[in-house]
């Protein structure tokens, strides 16, 4: 559940923090208050784009920030995508929103908009009057009826999206190689002379950079054999001047004393140790100088065969890898172009199998989407009768379309209603009203509710267009909610705010000669008073409060049932 949300300098908020609670949460204010801003500030830290013109002005940032308490299973999801919750369940969700950039941390690391979306889809559903219009949209019908069957269609699901993967890979690469016999008999014309081409030249792996260093040896031989022979002599023992004869003198009177002491012995060792490494090194020098000896024939053949690898490589890959792995390609397309009509066969072949594996599939989940159509049709026309529907029939509509393959199966998706008496079923988008939706919306997520295990529901306008009896049967879907989730609420209405677990006001002020938005938790009295406000006109009167307290006694009485 979500335990608090803390905002600071963002639009009309100096800084405030509220605490949440399980159960029914109602937060209301007059028009123009800054209801808004708090639905807004849970999408910024979940994610949803940010604005500089958000920051408060005269502030440097706006932060949001989170905190949830999680159960087990969205535990267990968060850790699979390797976020590490604290050890008593609790995540904390934090956003600095800057001018130039913003920056989103979950358990203290940075993240991206991409992955806290993955993450808002274990902790919350926000519903708004966006997500009322989509009930409008068929491809929102499937989303819906797939989410109710999750449990019974997600493996089908998996094994359908990896079929079709491999059926559309199938069609592609045929589609890919359907040229006329003339163009194949050109590419393969072109591909024989390219491929012969880097045969002939017999390479081998990492052949070019051997050559490369050869050839640089070889251009640069007298400068090395002059530089190296130098430094042979002087550190050789031939010339009376040279390192090594110092050195032999040195040791030879060191070879003299070192009887005397531990400690001049230890030095001769030493000098002896650096006399052999001086001898190494002059006979390693010699050997190189007597193998850097090219005659004119030797260069010439580095030359041209370095100029060969060179020549396939500007062609076909910038290094001999490339070179031979566009060879095995050109092999491989070769092979296809000469044996075109059994490659065609074998292609087609496979691609029959894929089509009728996949179509076995999307019958199978045609025959789970129907069944689960029948029982959460049932389902929602009770939930809609419950919301002040009275002469509703509704149906959910699966047709299967064969010919219209997809990832996600063959089914067509249709949400059928009729809300008047003696009216046929008609597809939801034709008959529903802005108020209507409002409260088919409210309808699945009850129904839904106990299928996943997000524990927090936010409503922001769910009350559209309703009023009256409607409004009552609305808030006595939502009191029912509120018992096994935690459910957030902005409302303008007194009989959903009757109904509420926790009330919270929201008001705008002057504070220092700026307007500042502020949230705060009231208690039974106030509570009653803005139920009172809610009800009556300008002035909050005796009426208007003992309105307001029987309304909050049917309230009390309803949930106790």
């Amino acid at each position: 559940m979500l335990v608090s949300l803390h905002v600071k300098n963002l639009a009309l908020i100096d800084e405030e923090e509220v605490f949440f609670e399980e159960g029914l949460n109602i937060l209301t204010g007059e028009t123009g208050a800054g209801k808004s801003i708090v639905i807004g500030s849970v999408n910024l830290a979940l994610g949803a784009k940010a604005d500089k013109d958000l920051i408060r002005s005269g502030a440097e940032y706006a932060l949001v920030e989170l905190v949830f308490q999680l159960n087990v299973e969205q535990e267990k999801r968060l850790k699979e995508m390797d976020l590490f919750p604290e050890e008593d369940g609790t995540l904390i969700i934090q956003r600095r929103i800057m001018p130039s950039r913003s920056v989103c941390k979950v358990c203290g690391e940075t993240l991206g908009a991409r992955q806290l979306k993955e993450i808002a889809e274990v902790l919350i559903n926000i519903h708004g009057q966006h997500e009322h219009q989509a009930l409008l949209q068929k491809k929102k019908h499937k989303e819906i009826l797939d989410d109710y069957a999750k449990g019974r269609a997600g493996d089908l699901k998996e094994k359908i999206r990896e079929c079709y993967k491999e059926f559309t890979k199938l069609q592609k690469e045929l589609e890919e190689n359907a040229g006329d016999e003339t163009a194949r008999e050109k590419e393969a014309a072109l591909l024989r002379f390219e491929v012969k081409e880097i045969e002939e030249a017999n390479l081998t792996a990492g052949e070019d950079e051997d050559l490369e260093q050869l050839y640089h040896k070889m251009v640069n031989s007298r400068k090395i054999k002059e530089a190296l022979y130098t430094a042979y002599q002087m550190t050789g023992y031939g010339a009376g001047e040279s390192a090594g004869e110092y050195i032999g003198r040195a040791l030879r009177e060191l070879k003299g004393i070192s009887s005397y002491d531990t400690v001049l012995a230890d030095l001769e060792a030493q000098l002896q140790d650096i006399d052999n490494l001086l001898n190494d090194f002059n006979r390693a020098a010699s050997g190189y100088m007597e193998e850097l000896e090219f005659d004119g024939e030797d260069f010439a053949r580095t030359e041209e065969r370095l100029n060969l690898v060179n020549h396939l490589k500007s062609k076909y890959g910038k290094n001999l890898e490339e070179v031979l792995a566009y060879k095995a390609r050109g092999e491989e397309r070769l092979n296809i172009l000469d044996n075109y009509e059994r490659y065609r066969s074998e292609i087609s072949e496979h691609m029959g199998k894929a089509k009728e594996k996949l179509l076995k599939l999307c019958g199978s989940l045609s025959d789970v989407r129907k069944k689960c159509a029948k029982e959460l049709g049932k389902n929602l026309k009770q939930a809609l009768l419950d919301l002040n529907f009275e002469e509703v029939k509704f149906e959910i509509q699966v047709r299967p379309c064969p010919e219209v393959l997809a990832m996600d199966g063959y089914d067509e998706i249709e949400f059928m209603i009729s809300t008047n008496k003696g009216e046929a079923l008609k597809p939801l988008d034709q008959v529903a009203s802005g108020g209507e939706l409002s409260r088919i919306m409210l309808a699945f997520k009850t129904v839904l509710a106990d299928k996943d295990d997000i524990q927090t529901l936010i409503f922001d306008e769910i009350d559209t267009g309703i009023s009256g009896k409607t409004a009552w049967k609305v808030s006595e879907k939502l009191g029912l909610l509120g018992k096994n989730h935690q459910v957030i609420c902005i409302t303008h209405l007194p009989q959903i705010a009757a109904m509420s677990d926790a009330h919270f006001l929201i008001e705008k002020n002057a504070k220092k000669d700026r307007t500042v938005t502020t949230i705060k938790k009231i208690g039974q009295e106030d509570d009653l008073r803005e139920l009172a406000r809610m009800l009556g006109g300008a002035e909050i009167t005796d009426a208007a409060l003992q309105n307001a307290k029987e309304m909050k006694e049917l309230a009390r009485n309803t949930k106790l049932y």
